[in-house]
């Protein structure tokens, strides 16, 4: 087996791993109660709040990186984690706690001449994939919202925000387990 071989094959099992690992995850998420997961929303947004310092440090890596490699300055611009845009991600976090849980909700409900009712019922996925570019701010946002709707997430940001999404990703896993 050459190198090229031996490198697809350690990804792939490095893929299936996290997939079996996020379907595991993805069973606990969908009977998490509506409290539990506002819970661990708040419990993510005052892990943002605290890791200020760090996730500033860690964007720093990035831009610096990003200017060395030449990056356009839009693709910066969009790279580029401030203090109010931690604000917004944390904002984002509250509003989504606010939100409606969407699992078990029932809509459409008709009689069938037999007497059964039948409808919809919302139930989350099971895992889901989100592949984005390098916006640091979207591995918050797409996590709140999959937690929210009962959905395990495997996020891939762009390698351009490697440090960044890693730390929001620290906040995330390490106070998801605080909350439970």
């Amino acid at each position: 087996m050459n190198s090229a071989e031996s490198s697809i094959t350690d990804i792939e099992t490095y893929m299936n791993k996290l997939g079996a690992q996020a379907r595991v995850a993805s069973r606990e998420i969908s009977s998490a109660s509506t409290g539990d997961k506002n819970k661990a929303l708040l419990a993510i947004a005052a892990a943002i709040n605290s890791s200020r310092a760090s996730l500033m440090e860690a964007n720093k890596k990035d831009l610096e990186a990003g200017s060395e490699q030449g990056l356009e300055s839009a693709l910066m611009d969009r790279l580029e984690l401030s203090d109010a845009g931690i604000d917004i991600m944390i904002e984002g976090l509250h509003q989504v706690e606010t939100l409606d849980d969407p699992v078990g909700e029932v809509s459409d409900l008709k009689y069938r001449p037999s007497g059964i009712q039948v409808g919809r019922m919302r139930v989350p996925l099971g895992v889901i994939g989100i592949i984005y570019e390098s916006r640091p701010n979207v591995t918050c946002e797409a996590a709140s919202l999959c937690l929210k709707s009962g959905n395990a997430t495997i996020l891939r940001g762009g390698s351009e925000a490697i440090h960044s999404n890693q730390a929001i990703g620290e906040c995330i896993k390490r106070d998801f387990r605080k909350s439970d």
